[in-house]
């Protein structure tokens, strides 16, 4: 839901809003957002395969594999989910006549399953490579609907447009990060009876605590730099991001001082999720500004 709301929100409240030169119509972004979907879903089911002993100690009521479905149904979705994804990639890519893209699908597919498999116990690498992954789900605009219509007479806003997106990228990029080290200390458990050497295993429980207090911080402090440098002059703005992304971010670093349960962290971990829901959610006013950036 997450994607199809980010990927709708650039599409039309941000490219469309400000009538950026784009590559897609409404169908074809469509198949776009059902390809990413079903790529993510095809992740999910893989990484919940490969997740049973984890998922059997960290959260048993909630496991859908192996509890509601069989190790051979769930391999069946995941192939449907992937063929789909990867299918309808190819589809889109052949339309814009740039078939080379359809190499960005089957490389997220193959990462993912990688993940699953066999990344997920590489230190640090694992939350990287998901965060990566998530930063891609804004991206792939860029790369379907701005790349291919790339003209020089709209050069000028398509590249302003796509600099904005590439922030909302990394912003994506970074509050995940810590989110996934956020989880990491949620199922510590499950990862130590899994083998797994996780950054909660490795440098124990309350330096990680440590560790993504600062990492807040650090990203409250950019948040507000960003604000005072760039959104000073937009009032209504400058509000939105203080109060409904900064403000949530500050919540999330004084509750992270002092964390200590497992239902500490699935707190920290629902905020950050908000933190990212509404940061998106800004788009929508910062569309206003771009072409004057």
């Amino acid at each position: 839901m997450l994607i199809l709301f980010v990927q709708c929100v650039i599409k039309f409240g941000v490219l469309g809003a400000i009538g950026v030169k784009v590559a897609l119509n409404n169908f074809q972004f469509s198949l776009l957002v059902l390809a990413t979907v079903a790529i993510a879903a095809a992740g999910n089911v893989i990484n919940d395969i490969f997740d049973e002993v984890t998922d059997r100690i960290n959260k048993p009521a909630k496991m859908i594999v192996w509890r509601l479905l069989s190790e051979k149904s769930a391999y069946n979705y995941y192939i449907f989910l992937t063929i789909l994804g990867v299918g309808t990639g190819f589809y889109i890519s052949n339309s814009l006549d740039q078939p080379g893209l359809a190499v960005v699908f089957i490389i997220i597919s193959a990462l993912l399953y990688l993940y699953a498999s066999q990344l997920k116990a590489v230190l640090f690498l694992s939350n990287v490579l998901v965060s990566f992954l998530v930063a891609m789900s804004l991206i792939v605009l860029i790369i379907f609907d701005i790349f291919p219509s790339i003209d020089t007479d709209a050069m000028d806003l398509q590249i302003q447009a796509s600099k904005v997106i590439l922030v909302y990228a990394c912003f994506a990029f970074y509050i995940n990060l810590i989110r996934e080290i956020v989880k990491d200390l949620q199922d510590i458990d499950g990862d130590k009876n899994a083998g797994r050497n996780t950054i909660p295993i490795a440098i124990g429980r309350d330096r990680t605590v440590t560790l993504i207090f600062w990492l807040g911080m650090i990203g409250l402090l950019s948040i507000l730099a960003y604000t005072y440098f760039f959104l000073y002059s937009y009032q209504y703005i400058a509000f939105y991001v203080v109060f409904l992304i900064a403000a949530p971010l500050l919540v999330f670093c004084i509750r992270a001082w002092s964390a200590a349960t497992k239902k500490d962290f699935s707190i920290l971990s629902l905020i950050l999720k908000i933190c990212m829901l509404l940061g998106i959610g800004s788009l929508l006013l910062i569309a206003e500004i771009i072409p004057i950036l």
